[in-house]
């Protein structure tokens, strides 16, 4: 079962908020969107010099997705799997923590806008970086803390995002992997937009997403496209 719904178990929620997170997760048989048709439509007409990509996996893929999509800047976020030793990666074979895929989104953003080094100092406050193999009740692999760099100059940058921007943030030791980034698969289309469709009508949104949410929207206010931050 999906370490997502162990939230609901503490009966806090009841059944009720279990037979909607039951619901909103049970559409594992939908076939995965063309990662090339979804790209090309939302990127295609973007000049060269506006368009990076960043690599991140914080846990739950729903979650971070979330976060960058408010940024001024970014032009958009993909949810989906990097990672693994398989040539392909879908939910199921990466939520049975056996594929060494992560959940990770890739976040299209203008560097003219917001950095790829601002775009790391998000990420240490969406997610906690000092647990390994988890997030809160997400417990497994595919959620371990990670950033897949493209380029030499990425990796630089992270490494030292890690040792001096995280480490000003969280007091325990950072367990985030650093590694190259070895292809990326684009999640099912029921995980793309998660938060933004279904929101507080899943109880995992209300009670791990929204918190992050405001947290970031918080901390990073001059940051926030204007619909966000309204």
């Amino acid at each position: 079962m999906n370490q997502r719904k162990n939230i609901l178990t503490s009966g806090v929620l009841g059944w009720f908020g279990i037979l909607l997170l039951f619901s909103a997760c049970q559409s594992n048989d939908i076939a995965p969107v063309n990662p090339e048709l979804m790209l090309d439509a939302k990127l295609k007409d973007i000049p060269a010099d506006e368009l990076a990509v960043a690599t991140l996996g914080g846990g739950c893929f729903w979650c971070t997705e979330a976060v960058y999509q408010m940024i001024e800047g970014v032009h958009a976020v993909y949810s989906g799997y990097s990672g693994g030793k398989a040539e392909n990666a879908d939910y199921k074979a990466v939520a049975s923590g056996q594929t060494a895929h992560a959940e990770v989104i890739q976040v299209y953003f203008n560097p003219k806008v917001v950095s790829y080094a601002e775009i790391l100092e998000i990420f240490w406050t969406a997610h906690d970086p000092t647990t390994l193999n988890r997030q809160g009740n997400d417990v497994g692999p595919q959620y371990r803390s990670v950033i897949y760099y493209s380029d030499e100059e990425q990796r630089k940058i992270a490494d030292q995002s890690i040792k001096e921007v995280a480490t000003q943030i969280w007091d325990r030791p950072i367990v985030t992997e650093l590694s190259p980034l070895n292809g990326f698969w684009v999640a099912e289309d029921y995980h793309q937009d998660y938060y933004s469709l279904v929101g507080d009508r899943n109880p995992y949104c209300t009670f791990v997403i929204t918190p992050k949410v405001s947290k970031v929207r918080k901390k990073f206010s001059d940051k926030l496209k204007k619909a966000a931050s309204e």
